[in-house]
Parts: C-alpha cells; structure tokens; sequence
C-alpha cells in the first residue's frame, strides 16, 4: 500500500504532522479572520465609543485607558491567563474553577498543535481578544477619575484573578464548574459583558463620583465618533459571536444571522423609545441601542433563530435604556459612559433569556438540561446559577483587585487639580487639538 505524501512527511518531519486531512483551510482562514475581527472591537472600536462620549480634556485618556488595557491583558493572557482558564488541573476540586499553571508562558504547547481543525495558536490568540476586551469594557465606568497606574496594575491583577477563573468554570471544558452544570454561554454573555459591566460598577462606586456629577453638564466630546466605535464594533463582532462557532461551518453562520438581526431591532428601539419619551432621536441613543443588541444576543447567538434574536435585541434594548436613563440615577451611582447599564443589564437578559429562546436542536445546543430533556426551567435554573456564581465572583475579585492596586500606587483616585484640568495633559502630557 502506497503512503500519501503528507503521511510520509509527517513520519520523517513531525513539525509537519498536521495534514490537509487534520488541518482544515477554511475553519482557519475563518478563526485567523474572526481574531482579527475581535481585535478591531477593542483598540479600534470600543476606544472610539468610549473617546466619543468623554470630557474634551479627557479624550486621549480615554483612548489610552482602552488601547493600554487591550496591550497590558493580552500580554497577561500569555504569561499565565490562557493557563488558568484552559489548562488542566491535576486536582479535580480545583478544576472546578482553575486550570493552573500547566500552560505558563504557553508551556507545552507546540505551534503544530491543533484545536480541532485550526491551529491551537489561533485559539489562543482568538480568547486573547475575548480577555482584552472583557477589562477594557470596565473602564468605560471610572473614565475622567482614576490614575493610569493604577488601572494597568488593575489590567495585570484583575485578568489573573478574575476573567480568567470565570473563564475556565464557564469554557474550560470537562471538570470546569459552569460547563459541567450545563451552563450555555455562546460567546460570552456571562464572562465577557456581565463580568466587565458589573467589575466596571463595582469599581465607580469604589473610586467616588466625578467632581460636579450630576449636576455639572459634561457634554460629550464627539458623537460622530462614537457612533464610528459602534459600527466597528458592529462590524467586529461578527468574528466575536460568528468565530465562537470555531469552525467555518452553518453555526456561524446562524449566528451572523441572529448577531444583525438582533442588533439591527435593537437599534430601532432604543430610537423609537427616544422618539417616543423626548420627542427626539438621537445619534447617541441609536449607537447605544446597537451596543445593547450585540450584547444582548452574544450569550445566544447559535443557539436561537430569528423570532429569538428580535425578542433578545428589542427587549435586551429596553432593559439596557432603563439602566441608562433610569436606574443609573435612582441609584446614584456614577457610570461614567454607562457600561453597567449597557453591558450588565443586557448581557443578564441575553443569559437568563436563552433558556426560553433557545432552539430545541440537538445540533445547535451544549450539554444541558435543554438538550438530554427538552427542560426549560432546569435549563433557566443553570442560567440563574451561572449569573449568580459569575456575579459573585466578579464582585468579590474585583473588591480585592483594586485595594491591592490601589495600595500597590498611593491611592487610586486622581487629585482635584488633575481632574479640573484633565488627565490628556497632566498625565500624558498631550491633548487633543480641535479642527
């Protein structure tokens, strides 16, 4: 029997052992496109979103707080991240929420290595971007107030003690706590939105409100620019939830499907809602509805069809505009550019509301209550479960990272005089020059 050439070359060249008969071109093409895509959310997008609706004296703060979280997180995912979430614990107790250290500096991991038909290296570089974004979303909530420093040990701190770990319980695989239980979480409605708005939250209210709020008029710096952020980010998070697929195959593309669709009625409703309560819609308002959209349907979309992702995106709309217009000033709290309002609230619904929504295929659905049985409210007490378990460890470590960051740099909160002039200036010595 005659051996085909790339078996041959995999007997006398190991580095070549993964063929065209394990490696699949078009699974890699579209892994290699979607890290791409996820990395454009976050220095390209987010930072736009988040520039757009800062003070003028704080813009470039503003972006440095996203780019600096995005370069600092992915370097941290590297050096043990990656390990913590994905690795494998020889103790079966500690698995539930911790992979260790097996993994350290990508340790053990060969660049002929495989995850399922693409490269291990575009797996690990693809929830890379799911890291760096995740932290990033959190500072839209303590802009114009807290000391660079202290955010980029936060960065280093929070992406060890806190992603990582809620990554792992909810995709780290057999033995890991939240995967086991059945938990579903397409793309992360829980470990990335809920765990980055609600750490965003946790540390406003840590830091104090800014000087003025709320009744000092902080108007935004360019609207134009943040509705730019979120078409890009729109435009990225078709690798986000389409890539979460991990295959270029009919999944992704259902969840291209329900991630515009969902998005796109979420974006008329927040204007309709607008329209119909201040008799104006705004730019501003419709940028902010797309976001609630994205993040309402990411927990669901391969799980849900069409009549599923227009209930996620026009609910998950009205929920986040509560947040935003209503609850953030009943309850006092200072979110800066409201990424509790938009991506806790709305990520909450999206996870809670996949249980009803989902589709009862076998194809579509994880291991589960939904899937062995057709149990929807099993299935709705696994999702109650993952919120709470994630909520509560997102609280916790999140409490614990800033006193240590916070100890680590003299105090996290910047001076009056600093915050008075702006932090382009006095703590990066630039400043943003109008046309």
């Amino acid at each position: 029997m005659k051996l085909k050439l790339s078996a041959l070359m995999a007997i006398f060249f190991p580095m070549f052992a993964f063929s065209k008969e394990i490696l699949d071109k078009g699974d890699t093409a579209w892994m290699m496109i979607s890290t791409a895509l996820v990395l454009l959310m976050t220095p390209a997008g987010l930072a736009l979103f988040y520039g757009g609706m800062t003070r003028s004296k704080n813009v470039l703060n503003t972006y440095a707080m996203v780019m600096g979280a995005f370069v600092m997180a992915f370097v941290v995912w590297i050096v043990a991240g990656y390990s913590i979430a994905f690795g494998t614990n020889e103790s079966a107790m500690l698995q539930n929420v911790f992979g260790g250290f097996s993994n350290i500096m990508l340790n053990g991991i060969q660049w002929t290595d495989l995850s399922g038909t693409y490269p291990k290296y575009v797996f690990i570089a693809f929830q890379g971007t799911f890291a760096a974004i995740t932290v990033a979303i959190a500072s839209g909530s303590i802009i114009g107030r807290m000391k660079f420093s202290t955010w980029m040990v936060i960065v280093i701190l929070w992406g060890l003690i806190v992603y990582a770990p809620i990554t792992h319980m909810v995709w780290g695989g057999e033995g890991a706590y939240l995967f086991d239980a059945g938990a579903l979480d397409f793309a992360g409605g829980t470990v990335v939105h809920m765990n980055g708005g609600l750490a965003g939250l946790i540390f406003a209210i840590l830091l104090g409100k800014r000087q003025g709020y709320p009744k000092t008029a902080m108007k935004p710096y360019s609207i134009l620019l943040t509705a730019l952020g979120a078409a890009l980010l729109w435009f990225g998070w078709y690798g986000f939830n389409g890539g979460s697929a991990f295959s270029a195959n009919a999944i992704a593309g259902l969840a291209v499907m329900t991630t515009t669709v969902a998005t796109a009625a979420a974006g008329v409703t927040w204007m309709l809602l607008e329209w119909f309560i201040f008799k104006k819609p705004t730019l501003l308002g419709i940028a902010s509805g797309i976001i609630a959209g994205l993040v309402a349907i990411t927990p669901a979309a391969g799980f849900v069809g069409i009549g599923g992702a227009f209930i996620l995106g026009i609910v998950g709309s009205i929920v986040a505009f509560f947040g935003v217009i209503t609850l953030k000033k009943k309850l006092g709290y200072d979110d800066s550019l409201d990424a509790f309002g938009i991506h806790f609230l709305a990520g909450l619904w999206g996870a809670l509301a996949t249980a009803f929504l989902a589709l009862d295929d076998k194809t579509l659905l994880w291991d589960g209550p939904l899937k062995e049985s057709g149990d929807r409210l099993g299935q709705f007490m696994v999702q109650v479960e993952s919120v709470l378990i994630v909520g509560l460890w997102t609280l916790v470590g999140t409490v614990v990272v800033y006193y240590i960051a916070s100890a680590l740099t003299g105090g996290a909160r910047i001076d009056e005089e600093t915050e008075y002039k702006g932090l382009d200036e006095t703590i990066h010595g630039e400043r943003v020059t109008n046309p």
